[in-house]
């Protein structure tokens, strides 16, 4: 015999997962994200997953303008998390990379945050545990499709 269970409303899902999103936030928190903005760490994402894109292209999938996002990359780029490189094309384009202190930054990121995200874990039951799990990797494939048709425009098709 298998037990009823509620199929919970759409609004209270996403209700639930608004507050979960901000503690979240409080949990990573703890793993600060210094010597990064909110702003500049986004840029870093967006770099690591579009590699080589252009400024114009930053620029729209941060919804800002080119010369903000330019800012924004001349910090990121004075701290040694980011690279410009003149597109081999057009020598007037120049495109966008994680440097390697970059990549080191986020690696390390995730890893601080990850260990405060397993004492908030530790204190789940397992099966609880499990279902978040199956939970989150269905989110996170609906996410990405949306994601992906949404996404950053083809980095080839603009200039800076």
């Amino acid at each position: 015999m298998t037990a009823f269970r509620r199929r919970p409303e759409s609004d209270e899902v996403a209700r639930v997962t608004t507050t979960a999103a901000e503690l979240l936030e409080v949990v990573w928190g703890r793993a600060s994200t210094a010597p990064t903005s909110a702003s500049q760490l986004r840029v870093l994402h967006i770099l690591e997953h579009h590699d080589g894109i252009n400024l114009r292209t930053l620029a729209e999938s941060l919804a800002s303008t080119p010369p903000s996002t330019s800012r924004l990359c001349d910090r990121l780029h004075a701290a040694g998390l980011v690279e410009r490189v003149a597109s081999p094309e057009d020598r007037r384009e120049v495109r966008l990379h994680l440097s390697g202190r970059g990549r080191a930054f986020l690696a390390d990121l995730r890893a601080r945050r990850e260990r405060e995200l397993r004492k908030v874990l530790a204190d789940m039951p397992a099966g609880k545990r499990v279902a978040l799990l199956e939970g989150l990797e269905a989110f996170c494939a609906a996410a990405a499709a949306q994601t992906h048709e949404d996404g950053v425009s083809d980095s080839g098709s603009r200039t800076a």
